[in-house]
């Protein structure tokens, strides 16, 4: 059984072909109920039957991540954070999401763009911090490019090696998800431990 969203996704690209995958990510990014686990793997399926084709598929993809990305960040950086709270339950972003999405890019900067775009609903928040601290709208966008590249690809992949069963990835995301905040608070209270004893032997 497809289901809604799964339905809606084979019609949008029926009827569009890369441009409807493109215009599904560019709703992703900003909008639920669309989630990237079912429109990728299910992408990948109908690359795997032929209807589409691999590197159209991920070039799609990824314009369309890139794209929502944009429109999040001159949110954050033209609008400002009252803005974007103000509607924030139209982008899946509360204040304490975007605390945190904030604190993420404060510690670790412009690479936290890189590397939250294989996080689930990060992926999407960390648009916003990033334009209100006015990072380099190239810088923005090559990171941006190149982690969702990495992340589209592995979805369509997926989609692709499990054929008719493609929904299994949905699960994967969940567990994948789980170990990932399960390492970030670890990685997190690790720094803060080190950080204590550095101040301590300073202050020695």
């Amino acid at each position: 059984m497809l289901g809604d969203v799964g339905q809606l996704v084979l019609d949008v690209i029926g009827a569009l072909g890369y441009v409807g995958l493109a215009l599904l990510l560019i709703a992703e990014n900003l909008f639920p109920p669309i989630p990237s686990e079912v429109v990728l793997p299910l992408a990948g399926f109908l690359v795997g039957r032929g209807d589409l084709n691999l590197w159209g598929a991920l070039a799609a993809a990824t314009f369309g991540s890139v794209a929502g990305a944009v429109v999040l960040y001159g949110l954050g950086r033209w609008g400002g954070r009252r803005l974007v709270l103000r509607y924030g339950k139209w982008l899946r972003v509360d204040e304490q999401r975007l605390q945190k999405a904030e604190g993420w890019f404060g510690h670790y900067g412009d690479w936290v763009v890189l590397g939250a775009r294989v996080v689930p609903v990060a992926r999407s928040i960390v648009s916003i911090p990033a334009g209100t601290a006015k990072m380099p709208l190239v810088r923005f966008v090559v990171l941006t490019t190149v982690g969702s590249a990495v992340w589209n690809g592995f979805l369509i992949g997926a989609g692709v090696a499990l054929g008719a069963n493609w929904q299994v990835v949905q699960g994967w995301i969940g567990s994948y998800s789980n170990v990932v905040l399960v390492v970030g608070a670890a990685g997190i209270a690790l720094f803060l431990v080190l950080r204590h004893f550095r101040r301590g032997k300073k202050g020695q």
